[in-house]
């Protein structure tokens, strides 16, 4: 037990570290964020908290592809601004791209499962107003980073904290998930141990018991089609939790394509030449995915 505290601690600790590397460092960002150019609109409110996300549209105005971008930092802090250049690019080459703000335990006092709900909001709330947005129903993606990734996968594959109220009959669940060293694997699963990773995020914190929110411990067949960056040195999201996930993916005949970086860490592609590579890479994938032209 006291060894599973302070391995709780750590995990703590470490998502709070990346979270305060991303406001210090070159991936600082504002919040409430600055998006120029970008069109903001309110998906959900929950009390006196206004949900926004922030539109880059494409230059044609026929019904397009699109992704929303779920922002890192350890379900603590963090800003849509994160997702800044990777929207502005998409936006160019035909997707509506979005950037979508959520609760965090810093700024509304919540814990993951609101977190996920939150996404599945963002995601139901564009299907519900795809007409008028011009988006594809029938294409939409989900993405994020670390904890954003988190709740983007969960969008695809847990539906048990959504908020009472919505319209169950529009689904919340994405056509193509982007995940940048996301976490993927909170409770104990086959191939993967890695001293505990499992237990480090304790039922306290995250609202719900792990496997309630272990996006790998909910995949069925016929999942959205899965992209995944990771640095194989992370310590904070181990990459051998990622290599269970697609495992699981692909025995289950889902698509899911893991790419991993040696020597990096977690939040690399938030900086240099990693964003612009797994950018890139995520460009190659929606052109397979025949969302945009090559």
């Amino acid at each position: 037990m006291r060894l599973y505290i302070i391995l709780a601690l750590v995990f703590l600790g470490s998502f709070n570290l990346q979270a305060q590397d991303t406001r210090n460092g070159k991936a600082a960002r504002s919040y409430p964020p600055k998006l120029d150019g970008a069109t903001e609109e309110t998906y959900k409110t929950v009390g006196d908290v206004a949900l926004k996300l922030w539109i880059f549209r494409p230059e044609k105005k026929e019904p397009a592809p699109a992704i929303v971008f779920f922002f890192g930092g350890g379900w603590q802090s963090g800003t849509p601004q994160q997702f800044e250049e990777q929207c502005r690019h998409l936006a160019k080459r035909g997707m509506v791209a979005i950037a979508a703000d959520y609760r965090v335990a810093s700024r509304h006092q919540v814990k993951p499962i609101d977190c996920v709900a939150d996404a599945r909001s963002a995601v139901r709330w564009m299907r519900a107003n795809s007409e008028r947005l011009g988006i594809d129903p029938n294409r939409i993606a989900a993405a994020g980073g670390s904890a954003g990734g988190h709740i983007a996968a969960c969008t695809a594959f847990i539906d048990k904290f959504d908020t009472q109220g919505e319209d169950n009959k529009v689904s919340a669940i994405p056509n193509a998930l982007v995940l940048f060293n996301p976490a993927l694997v909170l409770a104990p699963i086959d191939g993967f141990d890695a001293d505990g990773f499992g237990t480090r995020v304790p039922e306290a914190r995250l609202g719900t018991k792990p496997f309630e929110i272990s996006p790998a411990h909910h995949i069925a067949a016929n999942a959205p089609p899965t992209i995944i960056f990771h640095g194989k040195e992370d310590t904070t999201v181990p990459y051998a939790s990622a290599e269970a996930f697609a495992k699981k993916m692909k025995a289950l005949g889902n698509r899911c394509e893991l790419n991993g970086y040696e020597g990096q860490k977690h939040g690399f592609f938030n900086n240099g030449k990693f964003k612009e590579v797994t950018l890139q890479e995520t460009d190659k994938f929606l052109v397979s995915l025949g969302w945009l032209s090559p």
